[in-house]
């Protein structure tokens, strides 16, 4: 599709922030009704935990619109044709759909596109607020020390929060005017992840009534190399969805017949190019594509390999059993989504899953890697006898 319409239209810009403050000011007050008894750590702690999950849910319904073919479904930003919603733009979605029946635009994409935009800048005006918020408390604890004494406040974390949702719009802009290139919509879905792990980490670290579990640190280490082999495996996810090769494969746990089929890595995997084509312009042949599948297929083995090692390791303590069990079932989720994918022909429903349980998987990993522990050595020599057997802090 050629695209006639500038990539960038800034006039709706200033409607679409005050239309981001009014829909941020839905969850504040939401927050503020169910906790107004309670104190103000609370009520940050609680919108903490609320911001957490719409972005969780925005990571989901990203993948929707990219799944859906929406992702162009209004092709400029910040706004649809310039307009602030698709109803002002419904002459121009018209023509575009009569012009192109089959292509990107249509009056049913644009509202996804719009919907994840404003859901978006909705949470991108949390972040804002939160961020204002630690810097205040900050302030305060600095000139009255005894102010905020149950606090723990992060304005560093909360400020870096707020400067990466920016590069997150910035690079969901880049995947209209881009076009949808798969490295930029592979490194928007990691920016997504790691935003998830800065939010996940406040959540953990903020929460004053958290319990200290026991944790060795060469298990706090393995959670982390866990965690980076995972978002490892998730851009590799990312590329194959982004350069269409899922069903490059049509049968598991062979591949077209083969156990090694024949692949082309330099082309599946080259940088710089529209999706579903190499670098020269041209169609990403069979075996691009196939390169692309099957080393998500390995790395998946590999990654698999280590989250059961880390949840065996994590159910030997008592007071970690739960998030090991958790661990494990969301990797059987992962397995057996990641498997219908291919056999069942990419349905909608099991890409979504995918790449919800993707998510669940980093958000767990860090929860255990932010988590307020006890190293096992010092718990032995500081508790009562049996106490360090029960997972409890001396």
């Amino acid at each position: 599709m050629v695209n006639l319409y500038p990539a960038y239209d800034l006039s709706p810009l200033a409607g679409l922030l005050l239309l981001a403050a009014l829909l941020a000011l839905g969850p504040v007050l939401w927050v503020w009704l169910n906790h107004r008894q309670g104190r103000p750590h609370q009520r940050q702690h609680a919108l903490r935990v609320l911001t957490l999950f719409l972005t969780f849910d925005l990571v989901v319904f990203g993948a929707f619109t990219r799944l859906s073919d929406s992702g162009l479904g209004c092709p400029d930003w910040p706004g649809c044709y310039g307009q602030l919603s698709p109803l002002g733009a419904a002459n121009q979605i018209t023509a575009a759909e009569i012009a192109q029946p089959e292509g990107p635009v249509t009056h049913a994409k644009a509202w996804i596109e719009m919907a994840h935009r404003y859901l978006a800048m909705a949470v991108g005006a949390l972040i804002t607020w939160q961020a204002a918020l630690a810097w205040r408390d900050w302030w305060r604890q600095r000139v009255v020390p005894q102010a905020l004494a149950r606090q723990t406040p992060w304005p560093w974390l909360a400020t870096l929060t707020l400067v990466w949702v920016c590069l997150q719009g910035a690079f969901g802009a880049l995947t209209v005017s881009l076009r949808l290139y798969p490295v930029i919509v592979t490194l928007h879905l990691l920016g997504a992840l790691v935003l998830l792990i800065m939010l996940a980490t406040q959540v953990v670290r903020g929460d004053p009534q958290a319990p200290r579990r026991v944790l060795s640190e060469g298990t706090r280490r393995y959670v982390h190399v866990a965690l980076g082999l995972l978002l490892v495996q998730v851009a590799l996810g990312g590329w194959v969805s982004a350069n269409y090769a899922v069903l490059a494969c049509t049968e598991f746990p062979t591949c077209q017949g083969r156990w090694w089929p024949e692949m082309d890595l330099r082309e599946g995997f080259g940088i710089w190019h529209e999706p579903g084509r190499s670098g020269s312009g041209a169609y990403l042949s069979l075996a691009g594509l196939t390169a692309i599948h099957v080393v998500h297929r390995l790395m998946a083995v590999v990654v698999t390999g280590v989250l059961l090692a880390l949840a065996w390791r994590l159910h030997r303590i008592p007071s970690w059993r739960k998030l090991a069990r958790l661990l494990v079932a969301l990797l059987g989720l992962q397995l057996a989504t990641g498997v219908s994918t291919v056999v069942l022909g990419w349905p909608l429903w099991a890409a979504l899953v995918h790449t919800g349980g993707a998510s669940a998987l980093v958000l767990t990993l860090t929860w255990i890697a932010a988590s307020r522990t006890w190293q096992a050595a010092a718990v032995a020599t500081a508790a009562p006898p049996g106490m360090h057997r029960l997972g409890a802090p001396p």
